[in-house]
């Protein structure tokens, strides 16, 4: 797939990102907020620098997801049952930000093909399927936007390499029997959920890995992908919720592992060629300034790549 030399990280960023959950909600909602300011106030975007993408239309979330169900989260009238399953009500404000959310991985996606990296400041809801959200994921971002560049013609195939300590089980249901899409998942085996349908590629890691032995499945992961996915594009999931002081994780990697997680799958990807977009998957520490600069990891090691 051709692309233009990268120049400056695009980053991807809305206002709506933050729902502005009551700071005691057990989701991180203020983390968008601060994780955008403090790229800017490190200099990794200039004030005004970011791009601000739309919310993704009704035709885009059909693509991945089931009529009825985009109709509901759209004029909120989700049912209490399937809230519970996402974890929080679905009003105006979190419709709203589902949709940019969606909208900034499908903007970060075709920034991707254009400049060969770029990185969305929110995305990674990998519980959602195509009949309902889950797990805190109201619409599956990704697979919105990978069936919306496939629709498009712009890609023809595509990879999802998740590295979220929880497995995706969203996007590998609602992918499961399309050739053209690859779904590798790398996660805690004893995490959630409970019941993990099969990706493409799952690696499931014990508790307590550590940087040095979750580093050392990278290799085969990478490679299998790469072999069987052949790409043109790849959505990278930089979940931070592997990190020892996340509450939902387990995996115990360190910033430093994680900053080399992702140092080595943006650098394999790009030394091929490869565009990659990058979303930032999931992270629960309730100190929302150190969780927020652990998400900023994915784009301070992607900017190495510009």
């Amino acid at each position: 797939m051709p692309y233009l030399p990268m120049m400056s990280l695009a980053i991807v960023h809305h206002s709506a990102f933050d729902a502005r959950f009551d700071p005691k909600h057990r989701f991180p909602m203020a983390k968008f907020s601060r994780l955008a300011e403090i790229l800017v106030e490190d200099g990794l975007v200039a004030a005004g620098g970011y791009q601000v993408p739309e919310p993704a239309t009704a035709d885009w979330l059909r693509l991945a997801h089931a009529p009825a169900y985009v109709d509901a989260v759209l004029t909120q009238t989700v049912s209490a049952a399937a809230e519970k399953t996402i974890g929080f009500a679905v009003d105006a404000a979190v419709a709203l930000r589902s949709r940019c959310a969606t909208g900034g991985t499908v903007l970060t996606a075709r920034l991707a093909l254009e400049r060969g990296l770029a990185c969305n400041t929110a995305g990674g809801s990998h519980h959602a399927a195509r009949d309902g959200g889950a797990g805190f994921s109201v619409f599956n971002d990704v697979a919105v936007a990978a069936h919306a560049l496939l629709a498009e013609g712009l890609v023809r195939r595509v990879l999802v390499f998740d590295c979220d300590v929880h497995q995706g089980d969203g996007t590998a249901l609602i992918f499961a029997g399309e050739p053209r899409v690859f779904t590798l998942s790398i996660h805690g085996e004893n995490n959630y959920p409970a019941v993990k349908p099969p990706s493409d590629l799952d690696i499931p890691l014990p508790d307590k890995t550590g940087d040095d032995a979750y580093l050392a499945v990278l290799p085969f992961a990478l490679e299998t992908a790469l072999h069987e996915a052949a790409p043109d594009i790849v959505f990278y999931n930089a979940g931070v919720d592997p990190h020892a002081d996340d509450r939902l994780g387990r995996l115990c990697l360190s910033d430093a592992g994680l900053a080399e997680r992702d140092r080595r799958v943006l650098g394999f990807f790009r030394d091929r060629g490869i565009p990659v977009a990058g979303v930032i998957g999931g992270g629960y520490s309730r100190d929302i300034e150190s969780l927020a600069r652990r998400h900023t990891i994915l784009h301070r090691v992607a900017a190495e790549f510009a």
